[in-house]
């Protein structure tokens, strides 16, 4: 069994991460903190210039995929997953629209990058995992994997069957030291976020400008987007001896949005 690194300062020295959706937002977040923990990381995403930019100034290993090519995604990876230690399912996209005008491929789409993805890239990595005896599955669901919100069928599916996939992970790993936990955060500060305003404003006929308060933050109590820090913390924990017996969980990052 791999031992965790004593270095309190960094933590994840030695260990391998492999970071989707890296280029920005969340998943950058993380790469920079498990960077600074010591972890070697590699990142992942579909847009090679934002990409290569982020890990010049970073130093991580960019790998540049389109997730939704889920036939060419096993060889995408090949060379890296029996190296990887921490995989972190964090790519996601959004299309707010009602169902009846909801496009099917869009929706398929979806699915593919935040479901069919990280059950490719998990049955990927778990051999490597499996046979060190040690491993961490983090995936970046949402407070949408635990309710649902008009206008958004695709993504709350997705982040639903990503809690149930997250579940099945950690019952099969339990006995090999790889544990498997969701990341539940509300509305972070993120390019996708920021999308939203857009089209929310669009759906219910509100200027941008009133769409935080009114319909984003509405239900919850903490009334400011949480940073990409905040869920990066996260992910960095679950990485840490203290949860070591922590797994088929959620860590809810909502502003109390649950309790209501």
């Amino acid at each position: 069994m791999t031992q965790p690194s004593m270095n309190q300062s960094r933590p994840l020295a030695g260990r391998t991460a492999l970071v989707t959706g890296a280029a920005s937002g969340i998943g950058r977040a993380i790469t920079e903190r498990f960077l600074q923990d010591g972890a070697q990381v590699v990142a992942v995403d579909r847009d090679a210039e934002r990409l290569g930019k982020m890990c010049a100034d970073t130093g991580a290993t960019p790998l540049v995929i389109d997730l939704s090519d889920i036939a060419g995604l096993p060889a995408a990876i090949a060379d890296v997953a029996p190296t990887v230690d921490v995989l972190v399912n964090d790519a996601g996209i959004q299309h707010v629209e009602r169902i009846e005008d909801f496009p099917i491929e869009t929706f398929e789409t979806i699915l593919k990058i935040m479901l069919t993805a990280p059950f490719v890239l998990t049955r990927a990595v778990l051999p490597g995992m499996y046979e060190r005896g040690w491993g961490r599955i983090i995936n970046v669901s949402s407070a949408h994997g635990r309710r649902a919100s008009p206008f958004k069928s695709a993504y709350v599916t997705a982040k639903h069957g990503l809690e149930g996939l997250s579940k099945v992970i950690a019952l099969e790993g339990a006995a090999k030291g790889v544990t498997s936990n969701c990341i539940n955060p509300g509305y972070v500060r993120t390019p996708l976020v920021e999308k939203q305003i857009t089209n929310q404003a669009a759906v219910h006929d509100l200027p941008e400008d009133e769409v935080l308060a009114k319909i984003i933050l509405t239900s919850s109590p903490v009334k400011r987007l949480i940073e990409p820090e905040e869920v990066a913390a996260a992910a960095a924990f679950l990485c840490t001896p203290a949860c070591n017996s922590m797994t088929g969980s959620d860590l809810v990052l909502d502003g109390g949005w649950g309790a209501r």
